[in-house]
C-alpha cells in the first residue's frame, strides 16, 4: 500500500493596474505586445521600479493566511534561458520573501478540518507567453512584468479530493481579498502539482514529479490520478528509479496520461543570486496597517451567516465558497426576503437556470429581483412551484415580478370564501371517496387537495385548500 504526497505552487496573477516594475498596463487578450516598454522588454539601460501595491496586496494575503510578514524583504534574480523571457533572468524572492510561515483549513463534508501548511507567498515578475501557429511560433510580451504572488504549500496533502479543497478555499480567499480575479482560464490562477509516493508508514519523501500549468480543478483531479497511478506502477514492476525522476510533465486531458516535457532543475541550476538593481523592500507602518484591515473571508461569513440567520453548516459553505454568491445572497436578503428561502432559490432553482456560460454576474435575474420573488413566496402571494414559472418567464424576458405574477395570473389564491366553494364541487363529485375517507383512508386527502389545486390551476393557496377540506370532511 502506497501513500500519496503532494504539494502545490499556485501562481496568482495581482489586478494592480500597472506592471510590477513598469508603468505599462497590465492586460488580457490585448494586441500582441502593445504593452511594453523598455523595461519590460530587458532592453539595456532600463531599471525596474517596484509597483508599491503588489507588497500591500501580498501583505493583506499574508494577514488572511495569519503568515510571518517580513516587512523587509529583498529581491533575487533566478536565471534561465526560455523565448517569453528576454531578460534571461525572472526577478523574484527566494532568499527573504515577503511572506512566510502561514496556513489554511480545509473542509469536509463530515465537519472536520485539516491545516495545510503554507510554506511561503513570494512576488516575482510573470514571463511572457509563447504561441505557435503550426510551424511558427511567437513570443506576446504583453504579460511579461505582470506581477505574481507564488504560493507555495507544503506536501501535507494525500490525495486529489484534499488538493481540489485546499485550492477552492485559496481562490475563494484571494477573491474575497479582491487582490485577484483568479480566472484560471484566462490564466490569473495557474497550478503547478508536485506529487510523489511512498509506502505507508515511510516517513521519507521520494522523487516528486512537477505537473505543471493546469487549468481547472476538475483537471488537476485527473492528473493527479493518472500520476499516481503511473508512479505506482513503475514501483511495482521494479523500474522506480529508471522511471520516476525529478522532472516537469504535462497533462493531456484527452488522452488522460501524462507527458515528459524537460527535467526539472534544482535550485543551484538557476544561479540565484541577489538582485542588484532593486532596493530592499519595506512595508511600513501605514500600509502594515492597511493591508492588516481585510475584507470579511469566506470561514467569518459562514459562521455569521449560521449565527444570523440559522442556516446549517452546509447550506453556508454552499453560500459562501463563492464572492459573487455570498454577495448575491445578502443582497436578496437586503430585499426582504427570507434566508431559508433565498437559499434554496439561489442555490437550486437560479443555479439550475445558468447554462450557455451564464454566470450570476450576467444572470438576467439580478439579486433584487430574485429576492422580490422570494418575498412573495415568503407572503404567500405565489406558491412555489408558480415562482418557478415566474422565474423562468424572467430568465427569458425583462420585465419585474409582480408585472410578471399578473401577467401570468398566478397570484396566489387564499380567499376562504373561492376556495370554500371549489371544495365543495371535488367533494360533491366524488361522494364514493369522501365515504372511504371518514371510514378511516386519510391517504385520500392528498387526492382532494390535488383535484382542487387542479381546478384552481396552482393559484389556491395549498395550506388553505387543506385546511378547509379537512374542516369540510370532519
Amino acid at each position: 500500500m502506497f501513500e500519496v504526497v503532494i504539494g502545490l505552487e499556485v501562481h496568482v496573477q495581482l489586478n494592480t493596474k500597472t506592471k510590477l516594475f513598469c508603468s505599462c498596463p497590465t492586460s488580457f487578450n490585448h494586441t500582441q505586445n502593445s504593452n511594453t516598454c523598455p523595461t519590460c522588454l530587458a532592453l539595456p539601460g532600463a531599471l525596474p521600479v517596484l509597483n508599491r501595491e503588489v507588497l500591500h496586496k501580498a501583505t493583506m494575503f499574508g494577514t488572511a493566511i495569519d503568515a510571518t510578514i517580513n516587512r523587509t524583504s529583498f529581491f533575487d534574480r533566478k536565471s534561465y534561458f526560455y523565448p517569453d523571457s528576454p531578460s534571461a533572468y525572472q526577478i523574484t524572492q527566494l532568499y527573504t520573501p515577503v511572506v512566510e510561515h502561514g496556513k489554511l483549513e480545509i473542509d469536509f463534508d463530515d465537519g472536520t478540518q485539516k491545516t495545510i501548511r503554507i510554506n511561503r507567498a513570494h512576488i516575482e515578475a510573470d514571463a511572457g507567453k509563447n504561441i505557435h501557429e503550426g510551424d511558427i511560433s511567437k513570443v506576446d510580451l504583453n504579460r511579461a512584468g505582470t506581477p505574481l504572488l507564488e504560493i507555495v504549500s507544503e506536501p501535507d496533502m494525500r490525495n486529489e479530493d484534499e488538493v481540489v479543497r485546499y485550492l477552492k478555499k485559496l481562490h475563494s480567499i484571494v477573491r474575497y481579498l479582491d487582490i485577484s480575479d483568479a480566472n484560471m482560464q484566462e490564466g490569473s490562477f495557474r497550478v503547478d502539482v508536485n506529487v510523489s509516493i511512498r509506502p505507508k508508514g515511510d516517513e521519507k519523501l521520494y522523487t516528486r514529479v512537477e505537473i505543471k500549468n493546469i487549468n481547472s480543478f476538475r483537471f488537476i483531479q485527473q492528473a493527479i490520478e493518472v500520476e499516481v497511478e503511473r508512479q505506482i506502477d513503475a514501483w511495482e514492476d521494479g523500474v522506480y528509479e529508471q522511471e520516476i525522476f525529478q522532472e516537469t510533465r504535462l497533462f493531456d486531458q484527452l488522452k488522460q496520461e501524462t507527458r515528459s516535457m524537460r527535467g526539472k532543475e534544482e535550485a543551484a541550476d538557476y544561479r540565484y543570486f541577489p538582485e542588484p538593481d532593486l532596493l530592499k523592500a519595506v512595508i511600513d507602518d501605514e500600509m502594515f496597517d492597511s493591508a492588516s484591515d481585510i475584507p470579511e473571508l469566506p470561514d467569518a461569513k459562514r459562521e455569521r451567516f449560521i449565527s444570523e440567520y440559522g442556516m446549517s453548516a452546509y447550506n453556508a459553505s454552499v453560500i459562501t465558497a463563492n464572492l459573487e454568491m455570498a454577495k448575491y445572497f445578502e443582497k436578496m436578503i437586503d430585499e426582504g426576503a427570507s434566508a431559508k428561502n433565498s437559499v434554496t432559490w439561489l442555490s437550486v432553482e437560479l443555479q439550475g437556470r445558468l447554462k450557455n456560460s451564464l454566470t450570476l454576474e450576467t444572470s438576467p435575474v439580478d439579486a433584487a429581483t430574485l429576492g422580490t420573488l422570494v418575498k412573495r413566496i415568503d407572503d404567500k402571494t405565489i406558491s412555489g412551484k408558480a415562482a418557478k414559472d415566474v422565474l423562468d418567464y424572467l430568465m427569458q424576458n425583462d420585465s419585474d415580478v409582480d408585472s410578471v405574477i399578473d401577467k401570468l395570473g398566478l397570484k396566489q389564491v387564499s380567499d376562504t370564501g373561492a376556495i370554500e366553494k371549489m371544495v365543495d364541487e371535488i367533494l360533491d363529485a366524488n361522494p364514493d371517496k369522501v365515504q372511504q375517507y371518514r371510514a378511516g383512508k386519510e391517504k385520500l386527502l392528498g387526492f382532494f387537495v390535488g383535484q382542487v389545486m387542479k381546478a384552481s390551476k396552482g393559484s389556491a393557496n395549498p395550506q388553505a385548500v387543506n385546511e378547509v377540506i379537512k374542516s369540510k370532511l370532519a
